[in-house]
């Protein structure tokens, strides 16, 4: 009984935490408008693992392509130094004190991968940092397109980004020896704000439908709400078209050539927005090629959307990683803050150098560099 007790005490602070988080989203502030501030301060985070490599090539681009922006300080690139496992590990948290003081003072943030510690590795048990920066700056909607226009894909998918199954996933326990628990989390509030994200994005950009994924007829309660307030919120929007689908079919319609090609905005949860939208950007490259957009009323910040690579580190073979992903994540960050044909350069010159693949990145040096496909790529632009 005395364990059940402290599983008692455990679960009520977890739901108060979640309690005190939908008050705070209740008083949600306008979004920040990028044309009114005199200087847009964009923090780089390398990362671990392969992430400060491939970051620090995507920042070149950047500089490139504002450099007459950062020349008269209305751009302004911050390098942000020690979100590294090792630094996390050694203060027990998933983003340090004063990094996370410094990330609060950019407006807009590009983020190389970090490691994720997982059951059975060396590091503590610390959350993930992405999933604790989505939190703590509340960036809600995790946006990340695939478009392969040969196969006819465009796809944009709307992942809930601070609930679901990860909203409090280093918060789970044993009960006892034989029981584990962990949780899944659904608001109105942040269910409400993703899917109207989704519905305004197709809306301003003449897409006619909306696709909800979710698990309702099992996860009865707290997907079963998220799909109830799509239905709901779909009844706004009668020029667009909405309709839902399990996660579990979903992944086999994305590979069905008939199907895949009808389908233009997603919008799921935490947990299935993350798979899905691995196995979507196989269709334009794997993993390594696609970018991501964390977004959220005062802060964004920009992804790539795979792992830190530790076996390529180990293997010394970081130089050799594909720095695509973070370099469609730093045309996502342009577009976001107003730059939009610095965006489009960037996106163009990647599409050539992927149609044409003078060089190709493997990940050994059998193929080329991170440095020599960055040269590539600045060539096109």
């Amino acid at each position: 009984m005395e364990k059940l007790s402290v599983a008692k005490q455990k679960f009520e602070k977890i739901l108060l935490e979640q309690l005190g988080r939908i008050e705070r989203m209740k008083s949600d502030n306008a979004p920040t408008d990028y044309r009114s501030l005199e200087s847009i301060i964009i923090g780089i985070v390398g990362g671990d693992g392969i992430g400060p490599v491939i970051t620090e090539q995507a920042k070149r681009l950047m500089e490139f392509l504002l450099k007459d922006e950062i020349a008269a300080g209305t751009v302004v690139l911050r390098v942000i130094e020690g979100l590294t496992i090792e630094n996390r590990a050694a203060v027990a948290k998933a983003i340090p004190d004063d990094v996370l003081a410094e990330l609060m003072k950019c407006h807009v943030i590009l983020k190389g991968p970090t490691t994720t510690p997982e059951a059975g590795s060396p590091w503590p048990n610390i959350e993930s940092a992405n999933v604790a920066m989505r939190k703590e700056l509340d960036l809600f909607a995790n946006v990340r397109p695939v478009r392969a226009p040969e196969q006819g894909i465009d796809w944009t998918f709307f992942r809930e980004n601070t609930e679901g199954a990860y909203a409090v996933g280093s918060k789970g326990f044993e009960v006892d020896e034989n029981l584990a628990v962990d949780f899944t989390i659904a608001t109105t509030q942040g269910t409400e704000r993703i899917v109207r994200a989704a519905f305004e994005y197709a809306k301003a950009n003449n897409k006619t439908r909306v696709t909800a994924v979710t698990k309702a007829n099992v996860i009865k309660t707290t997907d079963g709400k998220f799909l109830r307030i799509c239905r709901a919120i779909a009844k706004e929007y009668p020029g667009i078209s909405f309709d839902e689908w399990y996660i579990d079919i979903m992944t086999a319609k994305l590979i069905d050539p008939k199907r895949r090609k009808g389908f233009q905005v997603l919008v799921l949860p935490n947990l299935y927005g993350d798979i899905l939208t691995d196995e979507a950007a196989e269709f334009q490259g794997g993993v390594g090629t696609a970018g991501s957009a964390n977004i959220g009323r005062k802060y964004a910040m920009f992804e790539a959307i795979h792992g830190s690579a530790p076996r390529m580190v180990k293997e010394g073979r970081e130089d050799y990683a594909d720095p695509s992903s973070i370099m469609r994540a730093a045309a996502m960050l342009m577009s976001h803050i107003g730059f939009e044909r610095q965006s489009e350069r960037l996106n163009r010159a990647l599409d050539d150098c992927m149609k044409e693949r003078a060089i190709e990145i493997t990940g050994r040096p059998l193929g080329a560099s991170v440095y020599e496909w960055t040269e590539y790529v600045m060539k096109k632009l």
